[in-house]
């Protein structure tokens, strides 16, 4: 792939991608016999989803991408505002399931169900996002945009680091994050 930018948002997606096929498992499998281990794990990637994708990734595609795109391509403008407003509405849709999720550990059961349906729901939603910038999106702008584009986009989302990838250095901040997602998870599913 010639536009590291691509790589970068395709590398990201996959993460973020497999992360969240893991928090639905978690979320159908529920606590089992490891409420507490259950409840920690959802919560650091919740977390993770709120302080990476919707700080940085979104970000650069709404501020970035999109707007080139749609200079070179204004048939796309009803699906790229779409995206656009998703990215906008995702930091509230993670905050209330953050508050769903504390509303099911401290005041039991009866909040489980509002949650789980509430969890899917977003899942589904993040994942069709996902697939309509990788199969509309990233294809119109690689056959469209001109080399002076990429260049600055390339540039931007080189400075993005996600934590959960592995393919950048480690970042201390991150790590407690990343370890406790990775082992939670590993030990939730035993």
């Amino acid at each position: 792939m010639k536009h590291a930018s691509l790589k970068i948002i395709r590398d990201e997606h996959a993460s973020l991608g497999a992360m969240l096929r893991s928090m639905r498992e978690l979320v159908v499998q529920g606590p089992g016999d490891s409420p507490q281990q259950f409840f920690d794990v959802l919560r650091a990637m919740l977390f993770y989803v709120d302080e990476f994708p919707q700080r940085l990734h979104h970000t650069k595609e709404s501020e970035l991408l999109f707007p080139r795109l749609l200079r070179v391509a204004p048939a796309l403008q009803e699906l790229l505002t779409r995206l656009d407003l998703d990215h906008q509405q995702g930091e509230q849709a993670v905050r209330e399931l953050q508050h769903l999720l504390l509303a099911w550990e401290l005041l039991g059961d009866s909040r489980m169900q509002v949650f789980v349906d509430t969890a899917l729901r977003y899942l589904d939603f993040y994942l069709e996002h996902m697939r309509l910038e990788e199969t509309v999106i990233l294809p119109e702008a690689e056959k469209l945009l001109q080399a002076a584009d990429w260049q600055e986009l390339d540039a931007a989302f080189r400075l993005n680091m996600d934590p959960l990838g592995g393919k950048f250095p480690p970042n201390p901040a991150y790590d407690r994050l990343f370890t406790r997602i990775v082992l939670k998870t590993r030990s939730a599913a035993m």
